[in-house]
């Protein structure tokens, strides 16, 4: 079966009589094509959270964490704010990961707003936490204009700081497969990432994408400059269509022709979004691998559901029956 083909599941209601999804759910899934190649068992999957700003939030992230680590996914990361607005709360975020799992927790780290001191005293309280990977961003501008002098300028240079400061620090850094909106070109923001890989990153991760014709020509266009290191495609299981369209503009993620549709009228009916949204991760996630990608990178916006869901289609099942960190790290004690 070619992308162009599609499958059709002939006695659908016989198949998913329990399931919330009706005949018209049904049909626009079957109008997607849908890769036939089994997952290959190789494939490493990794996780992304942002620090919770509320006692509700805070709640819903520990659940995140609890219900995602037993896939055993290679590492997990932490969220930090534009100019550190959310340090505090990444650092809380990285403790209570490090202390209550045995993941293996990289934390992100912007230079936009501070100084060059200021970065080294994150980095200590990273290693202080056990926390030897680290994510390495510019960042954005504060909202509010400030600046800061004598700090790292770009990516680039706060790599390369990273990497003097201590060799055995894992880095991953940003890469845009429909290029970084600020960037002059698509030559100019390949360049960029070299740069960052010169300087001595490990891995890149991308951006959101749903083109995934764009990542794999992103990827060719990264190995015909010459850049060998992984570039593990982020995904982001759509939770909100709504929601993930209006963020997909200020960034610059293309939304498919194919997605309004998809998701029409959707975010009203919970239960049946749920389901699609999983199956178009799934898909885009098997279309991956069969074009050789063997790393994943999910960012799971606090929700376990999704994410757990999309690995599970994809063969990625618990190491063990999922169960409650805090009560094994409790027990421990």
């Amino acid at each position: 079966m070619t992308d162009s083909q599609f499958l059709r599941v002939e006695n659908f209601d016989e198949v998913s009589k329990d399931l919330p999804i009706d005949e018209e759910t049904a049909d626009r899934l079957a109008r997607r094509p849908w890769p036939a190649t089994p997952i290959q068992p190789d494939v490493e999957v990794s996780f992304e959270f942002f620090p919770a700003a509320t006692e509700a939030g805070t709640k819903s992230l520990e659940a995140c964490v609890d219900q995602l680590a037993p896939l055993n996914p290679n590492f997990v990361s932490v969220t930090y704010g534009a100019g550190g607005s959310s340090q505090d709360k990444t650092l809380s975020t990285l403790e209570y990961i490090t202390t209550n799992t045995d993941l293996s927790v990289a934390g992100h780290l912007t230079c936009v707003g501070a100084t060059k001191a200021q970065v080294h005293q994150v980095i200590d309280r990273y290693l202080e936490l056990g926390v030897k990977r680290i994510v390495a961003l510019r960042g954005d501008a504060p909202a509010d204009g400030s600046t800061v002098s004598g700090g790292y300028e770009t990516a680039a240079d706060l790599v390369a700081a990273i990497r003097e400061r201590d060799d055995d620090i894992d880095i991953s850094v940003a890469a845009y497969p429909e290029v970084h909106p600020k960037a002059a070109s698509a030559a100019a923001d390949l360049d960029n990432l070299k740069r960052k890989f010169d300087a001595g990153a490990d891995r890149a991760i991308t951006q959101y994408f749903f083109d995934t014709d764009a990542f794999l020509r992103f990827l060719h266009q990264a190995r015909a400059a010459g850049i060998s290191q992984p570039i593990v495609p982020g995904l982001m299981p759509v939770t909100n269509f709504a929601k993930v369209k209006s963020f997909s503009e200020r960034c610059g993620t293309i939304i498919p022709d194919w997605m309004p549709e998809l998701f029409a009228e959707l975010d009203e009916v919970p239960e049946v979004r749920h389901l699609v949204a999983a199956t178009v991760a799934a898909e885009q996630s098997r279309r991956l691998v069969e074009h050789g990608v063997r790393q994943l990178h999910f960012y799971t916006m606090n929700r376990h559901e999704l994410t757990a869901a999309t690995c599970r289609i994809l063969g990625r099942k618990p190491e063990a029956d999922v169960v409650d960190v805090r009560d094994d790290a409790k027990q421990a004690g």
